[in-house]
């Protein structure tokens, strides 16, 4: 909670969540997403993911295209807004992974590392 109250307080200028922000993150890594790949990245529900996407689409921020391996789908992919919009929220978030970074000091890479560890344990 400490965490999404510091990113949502730091992304608030933009208008992005610190959710939001993670899913404009992962769209931007790959060209486009089916609602399954961003359900499993997030770890949430279809009915979660379907919510964001609308939300998403109705910023402008994301578009729904065809999914070329699965007639029944769709993939999501980021417009030219949704990548301004990202790049702003980057950009208020930066200063604030900076200052956390600086606060861990020599611990930051084994704190990484067990927060990796973590993720696959609740993962399994």
């Amino acid at each position: 909670r400490s965490m999404t109250g510091l990113l949502d307080a730091a992304l608030a200028p933009t208008g992005l969540t610190g959710d939001e922000f993670g899913i404009y993150s992962v769209l931007t890594s790959a060209e486009a997403l089916t609602p399954s790949e961003l359900a499993r990245w997030m770890s949430a529900p279809p009915t979660t993911v379907s919510s964001y996407v609308k939300r998403l689409e109705q910023r402008g921020h994301v578009v729904r295209e065809p999914n070329p391996d699965d007639g029944r789908s769709y993939r999501i992919r980021l417009t030219p807004e949704g990548h301004r919009v990202h790049q702003a929220a980057g950009a208020a978030f930066l200063p604030v992974l900076g200052r956390v970074v600086a606060a861990l000091g020599p611990d930051e890479p084994v704190v990484r590392s067990s927060l990796r560890a973590l993720r696959a344990a609740l993962d399994a």
